[in-house]
């Protein structure tokens, strides 16, 4: 039997750009093992699976090419876009339930705007050997949020000039690192880059729940709660951020469909 199976850009309005996604439409539930094996021959930072559940709701799971994981916000920007784009879903409003609860994604006119948790971030030593990985002589203060440290650089050539060793990095207690500076260009409020070595991932071009995380830790510094942001990877990619009342985080972007194909499912 096949399947219709997507590779979306997100976080992009060109194609190449951005971060990658395949997304895979399923009609019913698959088996966990297969979903893992999908996502290791797509070898991109994330492979969703979509299922219906009713109209407007939808199961979604995400899978990086070695494990499952809770929560990726480029991977249901994807998602959504594949299901408009190939005339799947008509409603403006999509609803995945996930391991991360209900995440809700809305047309935004030529973007797609997703409702997220808002991560909370505190102070911590940095484990052992992170900043070593990173090139890092200096030490600068880590926070941890959910399962991310993030590290305030300098400025945004300190955050561009980073060269990890991956091989060290993948070794230090730490599922994700975010680096992290003030945008240079004065329309940008800050830019990132997200290193996820010990999940397959050694720099994943844009991250969308770090930005769960860099909501809650700009908000602070910079005493707002609307952000221009930009993820300076060798791709590059570029969201608008808003941290709600409520503890939510607004994430909006665009995404350029690259291919559309079909899977083959036992």
């Amino acid at each position: 039997m096949n399947i219709t199976i997507f590779c979306v850009d997100a976080f992009t309005n060109q194609p190449f750009r951005g971060n990658p996604a395949a997304v895979v439409i399923l009609d019913k539930e698959a088996p966990e093992g297969w979903m893992q094996n999908v996502a290791a021959e797509m070898n991109l930072a994330e492979t969703a699976f979509v299922v219906q559940q009713s109209p407007g709701q939808y199961g979604l799971r995400w899978f990086t090419p070695t494990m499952e994981v809770d929560l990726c916000g480029h991977a249901t920007l994807a998602s959504a876009f594949a299901l408009w784009e190939g005339g799947l879903e008509t409603a403006e409003t999509i609803t995945f339930h996930t391991r991360s609860g209900a995440l809700v994604a809305k047309r935004a006119g030529d973007a797609i705007a997703l409702d997220f948790p808002a991560v909370e971030v505190a102070p911590v030593s940095a484990p052992t050997g992170l900043m070593e990985a990173l090139g890092l002589s200096a030490e600068p203060t880590a926070h941890l949020g959910g399962r991310y440290h993030l590290i305030e650089l300098e400025n945004e050539d300190a955050v561009r000039a980073l060269a990890p060793d991956f091989y060290r990095l993948k070794k230090v207690a730490v599922f994700g690192v975010i680096a992290t500076a003030p945008g240079a260009d004065a329309a940008v409020d800050f830019v990132s880059r997200f290193f996820a070595p010990a999940a397959g991932i050694d720099e994943d071009p844009v991250t969308g729940s770090a930005h769960c995380q860099l909501a809650t830790y700009w908000a602070r510094r910079l005493g707002k709660r609307s952000f221009s942001a930009r993820q300076v990877s060798r791709r590059g990619g570029e969201l608008h951020v808003r941290l709600t009342e409520d503890g939510r985080v607004i994430l909006q972007g665009m995404a350029a469909l690259v291919w559309k194909g079909a899977i083959t499912r036992p």
